[in-house]
């Protein structure tokens, strides 16, 4: 009789920053019921990783969880997989902290559960060659790929149904190609089309394996899922009929198989990911191209035959693809690097006690580590604003520790001038005690990133409209029709056409939704076309490069950045001065815009700021004009109010209020940013931001200058 080895593993996490109530509802729909489930077939045995986000809150909320999982350890019917332990991408951080996470979570593991993990759940199956040497550090002997990663590879399927072995400067590493056939269809299909499958890949040495690791939260989380996994008795029936066919079903951990099975040879895959992300990480436009040839083939079946020609997807082009994703990776790398300086440097106080320090702003930095907020594929990602607010207030954190740590008095004020964001051009840095401010430059002399230190947030956590290859699918519903006869194609042709595609039109940026992006607006622009980007710049600042020149004057900071550029054709100068002070949470913007041409110029200017509050619709944060009684005062409004100094934007729940004011009176636009993205439920409108547009309508003689002031306060 044919004979297989069913390998069985599930990988459950939750994102830092998420919420209390999706958690609990995560573990009463599908944690607690599935590990119930198994113990009641204790001859099914499978791999089980949880991240230690989910381990801290399980410590925190139902211990009794972990001891029904000690349980079943214990007894030989699952074992227990590492990964980094608040799952981070493990390519993309530095070594020290690839170490130190993976470390973290084998020691959680070997106490709590009595041994060292043999085997790693490798986050998002983001594979890339240099792994094996560094997993070797860490004492892995195994990890899980997709089986597309294989495909990759030239392997065909017929020859996935075991492990192989590959290597780097000669530290090996054994790797099991994840079964899409099995991922498919468990839990979606009937348990007897499983049965059947496991059937089929059977061999006569009994050494094929049908091998799955997927997402735990696939039986009872995902829509659906809980009433036909456990309501209706899906995974009941499942491990009933497994358990009836163990005369030639044979359920092992990965391990035991590893010490039964010989390696199916020797592999070298290429960098690769699972097939879908192939997609989500490339651009708009070449993502559009692969779905539809992706479609074409298995419409006619010979996707298989050719899919080996795919090669996977590259994680790291989420970096090019979203400069706020890329943002939040090298302020990453920036902490990460600061630390790993701190630890090799000398100290005064004792060493037990800079153990101890450090050791807090560690565990800060790998919180900032999780993966789930730097890219974007079926779930929301980095399009939910409180994920990426997580990611930011862990990074602070770690970054107020190592202060505390190396600095002896706040009454600081630094500027570094480096390339932040590796683009090859420098960014700017001003900061204090209670503030960090992040200027680029050579992308219109933004500002791209405000943090308010006493609170660990980024008031410029923001997500600029883009279009994204689902929305073709709401598109085709919603377009004019005459867009489609145009092959609209631009930001700017696409924004004239309007829809009703979830709750309005779909809208894209044409630039970063940032800070201190100097505007010239042509005379028939208006709140609505500006708001929606569908509108002509008459001028060339807003993105386009500056020069700068950095300075200090007893204890003040200045950054001073200027343009010769055209409005309308007409020469003009932008001038504008950021200053800071040390022990401040006030910076201050002068603009001088001269007229460089032989001509009087009419001119209509205005510099945009965007602040992220993380709620358009929350009544603990709305905004507040002095005089003037505001019919919507919810920062997802939107309104023109005309001839103010003064606005604020209040945040009870934070505790604390940014002002903008102005020395000259000005018209003030106010519009959210909402992008609309994909989650597991379908498409929803997310709000991302509030612009706070001031603007000013004057003349220039030639040669004349106009300037203003603009003064931003962080209040508690």
């Amino acid at each position: 009789m044919k004979r297989v080895k069913f390998l069985f593993g599930i990988h459950c996490h939750q994102p830092v920053g998420n919420f209390e109530h999706v958690i609990d509802d995560a573990y009463a729909k599908s944690y607690l019921p599935f590990i119930q489930a198994m113990d009641a077939h204790p001859r099914i045995k499978f791999a089980i990783h949880y991240s230690g986000i989910l381990y801290d809150w399980f410590w925190k909320k139902h211990p009794e969880f972990l001891d029904y999982l000690k349980k079943l350890v214990k007894r030989g019917q699952a074992e227990v997989m590492t990964a980094g332990y608040y799952e981070p991408i493990i390519p993309i951080i530095p070594d020290d902290d690839k170490i130190g996470q993976i470390t973290m979570a084998n020691d959680f593991i070997k106490e709590n559960f009595g041994s060292a993990p043999k085997g790693m759940w490798l986050t998002e199956r983001i594979w890339e060659p240099h792994l094996p040497k560094i997993l070797a550090k860490t004492g892995i002997e195994y990890v899980t790929v997709d089986d597309f990663h294989f495909v990759s590879a030239g392997i065909p399927e017929s020859k996935m149904l075991g492990y192989y072995i590959t290597e780097e400067e000669g530290a090996t590493l054994k790797i099991f190609p994840i079964s899409k056939v099995l991922r498919y269809l468990i839990p979606f299909r009937l348990p007897e089309e499983t049965i059947k499958h496991l059937r089929n890949i059977a061999s006569e040495d009994g050494n094929a394996a049908g091998i799955l690791a997927d997402d735990g939260e696939k039986f009872g989380v995902w829509p659906g899922t809980h009433k036909w996994v456990f309501e209706e008795g899906y995974l009941e029936r499942l491990l009933t009929m497994l358990e009836e066919n163990l005369d030639w079903i044979t359920p092992q951990t990965f391990s035991e198989y590893l010490e039964e099975t010989p390696p199916l040879g020797r592999v070298y895959l290429p960098t690769a990911s699972y097939f879908e992300m192939m997609e989500w990480s490339l651009p708009t436009a070449s993502g559009k191209k692969l779905a539809k040839i992706t479609e074409e083939l298995k419409h006619s079946g010979k996707f298989d035959e050719y899919s080996q020609f795919f090669k996977g997807g590259f994680f790291r082009n989420f970096f090019v693809k979203y400069p706020e994703s890329n943002n939040m990776h090298k302020r990453m790398l920036q902490v990460s690097q600061r630390l790993q300086m701190l630890k090799k440097g000398k100290t005064l106080i004792s060493e037990k006690e800079q153990d101890k320090r450090l050791r807090e702003a560690q565990t800060e930095l790998y919180k900032g580590q999780c993966n789930c907020a730097y890219w974007h594929g079926v779930f929301g990602g980095l399009y939910l604003n409180y994920l990426r607010d997580a990611i930011y207030e862990h990074l602070l954190k770690a970054e107020g520790l190592l202060d505390k740590y190396s600095r002896a008095k706040d009454d600081y004020a630094e500027i570094a001038v480096n390339d932040f964001d590796k683009d090859g051009s420098d960014e700017v840095i001003l900061s204090n005690s209670l503030l960090n401010l992040y200027f680029a430059p050579n992308y219109g002399g933004a500002l791209f990133e405000l943090d308010y230190k006493p609170k660990n947030f980024n008031l410029l956590n923001t997500l600029a409209r883009r279009e994204e290859v689902y929305h073709e699918k709401i598109r085709k519903g919603i377009a004019h029709p005459a867009a489609n006869q145009a092959g609209a194609a631009s930001i700017h042709e696409i924004n004239k056409f309007k829809g009703e595609g979830v709750d309005g039109p779909l809208v894209y940026d044409w630039h970063r939704r940032i800070s201190l992006l100097d505007h010239f607006l042509s005379a028939e622009t208006g709140l609505e076309d500006f708001s929606r980007s569908a509108y002509r710049e008459a001028g060339d600042f807003t993105i386009q490069p500056y020069e700068y020149m950095p300075q200090r004057r007893s204890g003040e900071l200045f950054l001073v950045m200027r343009r010769s550029g055209q409005v309308n054709g007409s020469p003009v100068k932008v001038e504008k001065q950021v200053s800071l002070c040390a022990r401040q949470s006030i910076v201050r913007f002068d603009y001088n815009v001269t007229n460089l041409s032989g001509q009087p110029l009419d001119l209509w200017f205005g510099p945009e700021f965007n602040f992220s509050m993380l709620a358009g619709r929350a009544p603990d944060r709305y905004y507040e004009i002095p005089g003037v009684i505001l019919d919507d005062k919810a920062l997802a409004s939107k309104g023109v109010i005309e001839g103010i100094k003064l606005a604020k934007i209040v945040d009870k729940w934070k505790g604390f209020s940014v002002s903008l004011e102005l020395d000259r009176p000005a018209d003030l636009w106010r519009f959210p940013i909402e992008t609309v993205s994909q989650s597991e439920s379908g498409f929803e409108k997310t709000y991302q931001s509030s612009v706070l547009f001031p603007n000013w309508k004057f003349s220039l003689a030639p040669g004349e200058k106009w300037s203003v002031r603009l003064v931003l306060k962080i209040e508690e």
